[in-house]
C-alpha cells in the first residue's frame, strides 16, 4: 500500500493512523470487521476484541499479523473488558482509538419483550459502549489525547421499527453516553463522537427476504442499504487529525433516512 504523504515536505497526511494503537469490539464480523480493516489500512495497530474469537482471529487474517491482534471479549462483562484494556496497556504501553461496535440486534414488539431480553440487549449495547468508554478514557487520560467512537443507529433518535423498543433505547443511551463523555474528556483534548448507521447490508439484513429489503430501502432517499465500508470510512475519518476539533458529533450513515 503506498503511503498517502505530502511529495513536497513528506509530512503524513492527515488521514493515516501510522504508529496508532486501535481498539475495536465486535470487530470480528459486519460493521466491526469493516472497521478494522479501514484503520489499518490507514496503518493503525488493530486489537480486534469480539466474544467469538474464531471471527476475530479471521478479520486478524485479512488485516495480517503485523497490523491486526486477535484478543476474546465479552463487553458486557467488567472483569472482561477491565481485561482487554490491561493487556493492551502491558504489551503496547498505550491507546489512541477505542470503537465501541459490539452489540446486538433483536426483534420484537414491546408486548412480548421479556425482562431478560430487554437486560440482555442494554448489557451488551449500552453498558457495553460505558465499559469499553470509561476504560479507553483512563487509559487517554495519561496521554491526554485520543479517540472514543461508539457505533449508534438511527433506530436511537427515531425509536424502534425493525429493531424494536430494547434495541433503540439501548442505542439512544449510546448517543447520550457519546455527548456526555465528550463534555468530559474535551479538556483532555480527547474526542468522543459517535457514527449512527441506517440499514447497512451486514449477515443480519443479508436473511431479509429480497421483498422486505426492497420495501425497507424505498423508505431511504438514497435507495438502498450502506455497505460496511460507509460505516467504516466515517469511524476513520472521526479516528484522524482531520477530525481532531469534532467531539460530541453523532454522525448519521443512512443514506438521508434521516436529517437532523
Amino acid at each position: 500500500m503506498q503511503e498517502n504523504t505530502n511529495r513536497t515536505t513528506g509530512e503524513v497526511a492527515a488521514d493515516r493512523l501510522d504508529g496508532r494503537v486501535a481498539i475495536v469490539t465486535g470487530g470480528g464480523k459486519g460493521i466491526g470487521r469493516a472497521i478494522c480493516l479501514a484503520l489499518a489500512n490507514r496503518g493503525a495497530r488493530v486489537i480486534v476484541a469480539d466474544v467469538d474469537a474464531s471471527s476475530a482471529g479471521e478479520t486478524v487474517g485479512l488485516m495480517g499479523s503485523h497490523r491486526g491482534v486477535c484478543a476474546e471479549a465479552d463487553v458486557s462483562s467488567e472483569a472482561s473488558v477491565r481485561a482487554l484494556f490491561t493487556s493492551v496497556q502491558q504489551r503496547f504501553g498505550r491507546l489512541d482509538i477505542a470503537v465501541s461496535n459490539a452489540g446486538i440486534f433483536r426483534t420484537a414488539l414491546i408486548p412480548a419483550i421479556t425482562a431478560a431480553e430487554w437486560d440482555q440487549v442494554m448489557a451488551v449495547n449500552a453498558r457495553g459502549a460505558f465499559l469499553v468508554g470509561r476504560e479507553a478514557f483512563k487509559l487517554m487520560l495519561e496521554q491526554r489525547a485520543g479517540r472514543i467512537i461508539n457505533i449508534a443507529s438511527t433506530a436511537g433518535k427515531t425509536g424502534g421499527a425493525t429493531a424494536q423498543a430494547h434495541y433503540a433505547a439501548s442505542k439512544a443511551a449510546v448517543i447520550c453516553f457519546t455527548k456526555s463523555l465528550a463534555r468530559e474528556a474535551a479538556p483532555y483534548h480527547i474526542n468522543v463522537n459517535a457514527v449512527a448507521p441506517g440499514p447497512t447490508i451486514t449477515e443480519l439484513t443479508e436473511r431479509w427476504s429480497p421483498e422486505v429489503r426492497a420495501a425497507y430501502a424505498a423508505t431511504i432517499p438514497w435507495q438502498e442499504f450502506a455497505q460496511p465500508q460507509d460505516v467504516a470510512e466515517a469511524v476513520a475519518f472521526l479516528a484522524s487529525d482531520q477530525a481532531r476539533y469534532i467531539t460530541g458529533e453523532i454522525l448519521d450513515v443512512n443514506g438521508g433516512l434521516v436529517m437532523d
